[in-house]
């Protein structure tokens, strides 16, 4: 097993936040109607895509009854339904939907990490449960380290989380660190960080972020990071 391969099976097995495995197990007991008699996965969610990714892809944690059912990052849920889209678009993933583990799905030079692997209540954890989990995202960057050129950042709270991650990893961050903003780019030695709005449904409805938005963005990291 490569270490990416038992950095994952180590995040599954985590049972660190309480409130957490609480809250996802609660979730899975009563699913919604349109998935009523599927099993729910109902564990930490590991990172999904290239073990030797040029660009990853931040977001914040799972969803409910999207990545804590199916199991994988951004699949089963409005959000991801914008962002494989996009990623299908710029020929990053072999194909435009991500319905559930075993569906053929499969990214080129990207990976697809959280800085919460737990499905939180009302897509908010606290602050203490994002330090706790924090070091899986350090793990998992270090790992990615050699080969990765660009970051693409899905919202406020993941650009928070991921900053003091690359600080001690030794990365040049700016003091104070840079602001998060949608479009916003910084340069850390020789990796590139991109700020996107995330893609949540209600960013969407509201107009506050397109799909030519995202496309704008994806685009350019995937350039830094030499894939287009």
């Amino acid at each position: 097993m490569s270490a990416l391969a038992e950095l994952d099976a180590a995040v599954v097995d985590c049972c660190a936040c309480p409130r957490l495995m609480a809250w996802r197990e609660q979730v899975a007991q009563k699913p919604r109607p349109a998935f009523a008699g599927e099993e729910y996965w109902a564990r930490p969610v590991p990172g999904f895509g290239a073990e030797d990714a040029a660009l990853a892809v931040v977001g914040l944690a799972p969803s409910a009854h999207g990545a804590n059912r199916t199991g994988r990052m951004f699949t089963g849920d409005p959000s991801g339904d914008l962002l494989f889209r996009v990623l299908y678009e710029t020929g990053l993933a072999s194909q435009p939907q991500s319905r559930g583990r075993g569906d053929g799905l499969v990214l080129r030079g990207t990976r697809l990490v959280s800085p919460v692997r737990c499905a939180p209540p009302d897509n908010r954890p606290t602050p203490a449960e994002r330090d706790t989990c924090r070091h899986w995202l350090a793990d998992e960057l270090a790992l990615l380290r050699p080969t990765l050129r660009a970051v693409v950042v899905l919202g406020a709270f993941g650009w928070q989380a991921l900053l003091p991650v690359l600080a001690e990893a030794g990365l040049p961050v700016p003091s104070p660190r840079p602001r998060f903003g949608h479009g916003v780019q910084v340069q850390l030695a020789d990796l590139r960080l991109f700020g996107c709005y995330h893609v949540s449904p209600r960013n969407v409805q509201t107009g506050r972020l397109t799909h030519s938005m995202v496309g704008t963005v994806i685009t350019a990291a995937a350039t830094a990071a030499g894939l287009v």
